[in-house]
């Protein structure tokens, strides 16, 4: 007999505190930490009610110094504790760089296996909401390119919780990017109950059979829209949510772009190193030869990301996507 599953029509940044919520209720170790987190509820209010709900104890406002809570969070992680550090925006990373880098993403090298890191560090990111300078980075491949940290980036509700849940019982850390633009983009019925999406592996989030499309965060609807556009012209696309930047998910990759044998990847960060160009290389070492057209990319430009009044110059739209979509289809 079959069990039903009570759901809740929630946002993702609804879904966001549902899953520190779950987490906190469950593993007494689970901590919240980060600037103006605790009475304020945090700078999107993620962390809304939670201090009030499980105390100052658990949910703690720390001082506006992102290298000395991070550096603390990693004390803790390594003492048993499950610490969840919010940076206001990914922008504001940078203090803390080298403490995610040179110690929690080495720890469990550097001591053989004998301490893990589990520290989950979360960061709005992305542009197209119309903040300041530094708000609106998208800087995902700095940490990408270092081994013992894994990146994860949702695009809807359902993914948001289930990540975060996963990321929070994952035994290494985790950089858990948020898409400010999808925080209240959209609602979706997710369960009440706990669950968890796997980190390291993407969906298909559109069937398709002549062309690949390949985005996260935010990006995905662009990529979702611009093939609903494409169809009307008779071209077909796949399109694929990586959700996890950090391993990324190979087989995925490659299972799609072999089908089709026509990729377009879209990001919102700069061009020139962006997570994109691995995409490229994962694509180049298994399905080479499936290859009808090189793989084309829209991104971000190699500026600053502009103040808002020009970011809708900047960010990939549907008709960028589009255009790459037809280029690539009639190769």
């Amino acid at each position: 007999m079959s069990t039903l599953i009570k759901t809740k029509t929630l946002t993702m940044v609804q879904a966001i505190t549902d899953g520190l919520r779950v987490m906190l209720k469950e593993r007494e170790e689970v901590l919240l930490m980060g600037e103006d987190i605790g009475k304020n509820g945090g700078v999107f209010r993620a962390t809304d009610g939670l201090q009030e709900e499980f105390g100052e104890e658990r949910v703690l406002d720390t001082p506006l110094s992102e290298a000395g809570f991070i550096g603390a969070a990693i004390g803790m992680a390594v003492n048993g504790y499950l610490p969840v550090a919010e940076i206001q925006f990914l922008g504001f990373i940078y203090p803390a760089y080298e403490q995610i880098m040179t110690h929690a993403s080495r720890l469990r090298s550097r001591t053989l296996g004998h301490f893990t890191c589990p520290i989950v560090i979360r960061a709005p990111y992305g542009a197209g909401v119309r903040a300041p300078e530094i708000h609106s980075d998208s800087t995902e491949a700095l940490f990408t390119h270092m081994p013992g940290i894994k990146v994860v980036c949702p695009s809807t509700p359902y993914d948001a919780k289930g990540l975060m849940i996963a990321a929070i019982e994952d035994p290494d850390p985790v950089l858990f990017l948020e898409p400010m633009r999808c925080y209240r983009s959209s609602r979706e019925d997710i369960p009440e109950e706990k669950y968890t999406v796997q980190i390291g592996k993407g969906k298909v989030v559109r069937e398709g059979e002549d062309v690949t499309v390949i985005a996260w965060g935010a990006m995905v609807k662009v990529a979702e829209d611009a093939a609903r556009e494409a169809s009307e012209k008779g071209i077909s696309c796949e399109v694929l949510d990586l959700r996890t930047l950090y391993p990324l998910d190979k087989d995925l990759i490659a299972a799609s772009v072999q089908k089709t044998g026509r990729t377009v990847i879209v990001h919102e960060a700069h061009a020139t190193g962006g997570v994109g160009n691995d995409v490229m290389s994962i694509i180049n070492d298994t399905s080479f030869l499936y290859q009808k057209a090189p793989t084309e990319r829209v991104t971000g430009f190699d500026t600053p990301v502009p103040y808002f009044g020009f970011e809708d110059f900047y960010l990939p739209d549907s008709k960028r996507v589009l255009a790459a979509v037809e280029k690539v289809a009639i190769y």
